[in-house]
């Protein structure tokens, strides 16, 4: 390992910890400069293809799948290691099916089923994107999907509520006062 400091070869490790599913944390110094640095080692799975919405293939980028829930997660109360931890489990999860493809949608709904689990907020700015809300009944129907009462359409009356709240929101423009 190369000392980010002074580009020495040699350094020893000085502690080792699980640092997640499938990466270890270690603490190292250098045999040069004495600098003490971290490093993580994550298990490199097999390389795992993604298809796309429009059938084109990518690989998988741990990267962007991270970026798209860091996204969904700001302003919440959810950590980097959380986030860390869910992007891992989702992983782990590909890597369980032993698939060499996969698609955007199976990823994306791993994913939200994930976020379901750890805050509704971020769940539900994740399905907005993922599932390509266009308008505010969208939301309406994932926010019943979300608190159990299923379809729209039974609670007409809390559906009304929720899109006039959506809807005066939306509405709202800057500088103006409510």
């Amino acid at each position: 390992m190369l000392c980010p400091f002074c580009n020495a070869k040699d350094s020893r490790v000085l502690e080792s910890r699980v640092a997640g599913e499938n990466s270890v944390r270690r603490r190292r110094q250098c045999e040069s400069c004495n600098r003490r640095f971290t490093t993580y080692e994550r298990v490199e799975v097999m390389q795992l293809l993604v298809i796309k919405r429009s059938g084109s293939r990518e690989p998988y980028t741990r990267e962007k799948l991270r970026a798209g829930v860091s996204r969904a997660c700001s302003k919440t109360t959810i950590t980097a290691e959380q986030i860390d931890d869910l992007v891992d489990s989702v992983e782990n999860e590909l890597a369980a099916d032993g698939k060499r493809e996969v698609t955007a949608a199976d990823l994306g709904e791993i994913a939200l089923a994930k976020l379901r689990n750890l805050d509704q907020v971020a769940y539900v700015r994740f399905a907005s994107v993922y599932r390509q809300f266009r308008s505010i009944e969208d939301f309406v129907a994932e926010l019943h999907t979300l608190t159990g009462q299923g379809d729209p359409g039974s609670s007409a009356g809390e559906s009304e509520r929720i899109t006039a709240t959506i809807s005066s929101t939306v509405d709202h423009k800057p500088g103006q006062r409510s």
